[in-house]
């Protein structure tokens, strides 16, 4: 008997794409609303950020002191996820290409499958909601947990182990679309499996060095997944 493999995907670019502003949108409302600031997006290279780090970036940019950034986070946070819960449409014609096939096989394996992802924890969840994924996912790693990708990882890791859903031996899989996931599965010693569904194209991904890069999750096996 094999032991269970994990496999953690992230979100934008991995699972969905071009989901519409309606995740920027609700970042800058918050702040507006919790701070009064008219805090933008613009210019923010978002793509493989943590929320937390682009509303720093925000606020930043507004003048706002370290300090006051700190303490007005948490508020900004709720106000954000509160929001997106609200606003967030249909996302069912924005599952990435061959999504739906793997994580059918990747069920019927018994694989355990959870998120690691930049999105604030109810942002993802109604994310996964909305295009019909969420029923796959066990659990998931999210932005207010850590400071970076990395420890959002080795979170994740962590809690499966620690759950009993996975043996010292299981295979542990990290599957992104951004140069940020291959090196967060870097740091933890994960097996890296970079998907060109994102920004960054194949020949971009495949300079980072993953274990495995291909065009779309269609390319994927479940065997070259867990092997």
């Amino acid at each position: 008997m094999l032991p269970p493999a994990l496999v953690l995907f992230d979100i934008d670019g991995t699972l969905i794409r071009r989901a519409g502003p309606h995740h920027r949108q609700v970042l800058e409302d918050a702040v507006r609303l919790v701070t009064g600031l008219a805090a933008t997006t613009d210019g923010i290279p978002v793509q493989g950020m943590l929320d937390g780090d682009i509303l720093a970036q925000m606020l930043r940019r507004c003048g706002l002191p370290r300090p006051a950034i700190r303490s007005s986070l948490p508020q900004i946070f709720t106000r954000a996820q509160r929001l997106y819960v609200k606003r967030c449409p249909d996302l069912r014609r924005y599952v990435c290409p061959g999504v739906r096939s793997l994580l059918h096989r990747l069920s019927r394996r018994q694989t355990v499958m959870g998120l690691v992802t930049g999105n604030l924890s109810r942002i993802g969840w109604r994310k996964m909601e909305q295009a019909g994924l969420r029923r796959h996912f066990r659990f998931g790693a999210f932005a207010e947990s850590a400071q970076t990708r990395a420890q959002l990882a080795k979170l994740a890791v962590a809690e499966a182990r620690r759950a009993g859903w996975i043996e010292s031996s299981s295979p542990i899989v990290l599957i992104g679309d951004h140069p940020n996931d291959i090196l967060a599965a870097r740091a933890n010693g994960l097996r890296s499996i970079a998907v060109g569904t994102g920004l960054a194209d194949v020949e971009e991904l495949r300079t980072y060095q993953p274990d495995l890069v291909v065009p779309d999750m269609r390319s994927l096996s479940v065997e070259s997944i867990v092997c």
